[in-house]
């Protein structure tokens, strides 16, 4: 059971990078000065890509979330085409995992075995309940 959870916490672990827009220059350092002050937030500024590195535990935080606070606090995103499916994807694939996390886990049956085990109850085939004195009753 060890290696599943150690799966586990490696699907829940994130590393994602935040790219800011050109303008206004400097975002980069402010930004991962304003990051590295949460717990447990892994952050590694970028300064000639425009972008900060990010790593985090999906309980603890999404991509979303990171981007919005930023946002909040006066900073410019990226909006080309590319970055905005980029985060778009990443926000439905972490929601979605998040979800997942809550849902229960399913028993994984048979497709049919529920029909089968129905079928076996019910009589089939040419047979007939009805007492014989009943079917020649005129």
């Amino acid at each position: 059971m060890a290696p599943s959870s150690t799966k586990k916490d490696a699907e829940l672990h994130k590393e994602r990078e935040i790219l800011f827009a050109k303008f206004p220059p400097g975002q980069v350092p402010e930004a991962s000065d304003q990051l590295a002050r949460k717990d447990a937030l892994e952050v590694e500024p970028h300064v000639d890509r425009r972008s900060v590195g990010v790593g985090y535990e999906l309980t603890q935080y999404t991509l979303a979330d990171l981007e919005e606070e930023l946002v909040d606090k006066g900073f410019h995103l990226d909006n080309t085409l590319l970055s905005k499916l980029t985060r778009a994807l990443i926000h439905y694939v972490e929601e979605t995992q998040l979800h997942n996390l809550d849902a229960p886990e399913r028993k994984m049956k048979r497709s049919n075995e529920a029909y089968i085990h129905a079928w076996e109850q019910h009589p089939h085939g040419d047979r007939d309940d009805t007492p014989p004195e009943w079917r020649e009753y005129k």
